[in-house]
């Protein structure tokens, strides 16, 4: 008698088991289409196709080719009123010393220049308003108005810029 009530018991729990992986099977989300037919389809791999990039903006005019706000530190180069680099950090003039804000032009550049004024080496020299320059230094510090970069900032900045290219200054 044992036995029956055994099997009885046996049989009730496959049928509620069954019962129960079926309503499981039912509650998980369809998975997504893969990006072809028989395509990849794995959880959690990412898609092949990247989501398409946050576009950049610059707070400069649309002729400029470099953009620094003093505000936030930060700098764009741009080219046709699209941003190719930035942002990022630089640091302008302290108390006394202050950048103008304005537009103006790219006077000249010196991969290797030596400021007499200031008896510094200002590698990556782009200057754009009378003695002031962007070039690479220490971007936590102020300077005595030039434009400190970092060293891939300076040197991205050097060869997209060109005599008689725009510089924006902006607060």
């Amino acid at each position: 008698m044992g036995s029956k009530h055994a099997r009885r018991g046996l049989a009730r729990w496959a049928a509620v088991a069954g019962l129960a992986v079926a309503g499981i099977l039912t509650a998980i989300p369809a998975q997504a289409d893969p990006l072809w037919p028989g395509g990849p389809d794995i959880p959690g791999v990412p898609p092949l196709i990247p989501s398409p990039a946050v576009p950049v903006f610059a707070p400069c005019s649309a002729e400029t080719r470099l953009c620094l706000r003093l505000s936030t530190n930060e700098m764009w180069l741009m080219e046709d009123g699209k941003v190719t680099y930035g942002p990022d950090v630089m640091s302008h003039g302290r108390p006394g010393y202050e950048t103008p804000p304005g537009t103006f032009r790219v006077a000249f550049k010196r991969e290797d220049h030596w400021s007499t004024l200031h008896h510094v080496p200002m590698k990556w020299a782009v200057f754009f308003n009378g003695d002031i320059a962007t070039h690479i230094g220490p971007t936590e510090e102020q300077s005595h108005g030039c434009i400190r970069m970092t060293p891939v900032g300076a040197e991205r900045t050097f060869y997209h810029l060109n005599p008689g290219d725009i510089v924006q200054v902006v607060n």
